[in-house]
């Protein structure tokens, strides 16, 4: 046996000395995934960058309510509406909120976009040499790689004081786009094998439209386009600070590392499937009921379908209706009910009711569809990643693109808490794990093993 395959069987017979069975947790009453029982996270710290809630306790009962987001002590549904009412972007306006706790002034929103602006563009030859010369098929491993790439660039990588740590936080969230942006370039350049082209960022754009520009062969949009990509940008800008990439982000940030790392760290939490990739699977899920169900305007077909999920005869076989549920929002997820409407706009736009009609279905009987199949009686509702990727499908971004706006969005949440951290939290994050390996394990001598 050679010893590639050696190293298969010893990997194959390890693998009881790495799998722990459920009931050793709930035998030492452990939190498995820092996880109640309900399903609500284990409260961890305090935050003063962002709320969300989902639900009330009383008298030891989980009740649902209608969901709640706020930046800041700004309720979302606000944050959103007036930047629309006034015909400007919020995208910037709320990376200053999250990142100076206070909402700006006209003036003072004007210099910051300048200074985003002034500082969109990468270092010389960073492009080239990062990003153009070693092409990644995953985007969020590129954006992980480059952001890690640029301490080398940076003449003060290491302290931790409140203002470097603001440089590079602004600085990161103005160039994320550019990295995301050139590093789906050099994939389909090189991977998919098509024309390179690199547009360069307008400094009077806003982050949205300097996206949609950049991603666009013919750099063409509509101001819908932008609208509802702003919108887009503003939900996913923030979710607290127990999501997995920004308890990531904190948990760097209290053993006192540089921002790169911390940053790109968080990069590598979203990339995971079960966190930042959900919109792709909605859109997967969604193609395959077209693909299979003879009629999808028919409720009833439909709702067979979804029992087939549940059941794990559909799809992945995961048994998870993508895109509906969430750890905390129960009754709704405010960002779902704005994203929703503005998925209804693009429709519209675009002719595509028959589309919206479909997801509005699917998030109206699922509920139904959760509680007869498995007989719990959890509220669910609707969450961002159901009308997230429909968003940017009709946008005509491009599906490798999905998991990297989100993390261009959320660098701004992931600055905030790093600063928080570094200026309030005071001690090195470091839970505790139970060992429940049998004790006394006699050592052999290597001639009688």
């Amino acid at each position: 046996m050679d010893m590639t395959e050696k190293m298969k069987q010893l990997t194959m017979e390890s693998y009881n000395c790495y799998n722990i069975p459920s009931d050793s947790y709930s035998s030492q009453n452990l939190k498995r995934g820092l996880r109640n029982a309900d399903g609500t996270g284990v409260l961890a710290g305090v935050t003063r960058v962002s709320e969300v809630h989902g639900y009330v306790m009383s008298e030891d009962e989980k009740c649902p309510i209608e969901g709640k987001l706020t930046y800041r002590g700004y309720d979302i549904y606000d944050l959103t509406k007036n930047p629309g009412i006034d015909h400007r972007f919020g995208f910037e306006e709320i990376t200053y909120l999250l990142m100076f706790g206070k909402l700006p002034t006209d003036d003072e929103l004007r210099e910051f976009c300048t200074y985003l602006a002034e500082h969109r563009e990468l270092p010389e030859y960073f492009v080239e040499d990062m990003i153009l010369k070693a092409p990644s098929p995953n985007i969020m491993n590129k954006m992980a790689r480059s952001v890690l790439a640029l301490y080398s660039y940076d003449n003060d990588p290491d302290p931790t004081n409140i203002e470097n740590v603001m440089r590079q936080s602004l600085q990161l969230v103005a160039r994320m786009p550019m990295i995301a942006a050139y590093g789906y370039s050099a994939k389909v350049h090189h991977y998919d094998k098509k024309s390179l082209i690199l547009h360069q960022p307008k400094p009077e754009l806003s982050t949205a439209e300097n996206l949609l520009r950049m991603l666009s062969y013919h750099k063409q949009y509509t101001p819908l386009d932008a609208e509802v990509l702003d919108t887009a940008l503003m939900l996913h800008a923030e979710h607290g600070g127990g999501n997995n990439s920004t308890f990531t982000t904190r948990v760097l940030s209290s053993s006192g590392t540089d921002t790169y790392s911390a940053i790109g760290s968080a990069i590598c939490s979203l990339k995971g499937p079960k966190h930042g990739g959900a919109n792709a699977q909605v859109i997967g899920m969604f193609d395959d009921l077209q693909a299979t169900v003879s009629d999808w305007t028919n409720e009833n077909q439909v709702y067979d379908y979804l029992v087939k999920i549940v059941r794990k005869e559909a799809y992945n076989k995961s048994g998870l209706i993508y895109g509906m549920g969430h750890a905390v929002y129960t009754l709704s997820d405010p960002r779902a009910v704005l994203l929703k409407e503005k998925a209804r706009k693009l429709c519209e736009d675009r002719g595509e009711m028959d589309i919206f009609n479909l997801y509005d279905t699917v998030e109206r009987l699922s509920p139904s569809v959760f509680h007869e199949i498995t007989g719990k009686n959890k509220t669910i509702c609707a969450n961002v990643d159901l009308y997230s990727g429909l968003v940017y499908r009709l946008l005509k971004i491009p599906e490798e693109m999905f998991t990297p706006l989100f993390a261009i969005a959320r660098t701004a949440g992931w600055c905030a808490h790093r600063m928080e951290e570094v200026i309030s939290g005071g001690r090195i994050i470091r839970p505790a794990y139970k060992n429940v390996v049998k004790r006394g394990m006699q050592y052999l001598d290597i001639a009688d093993r």
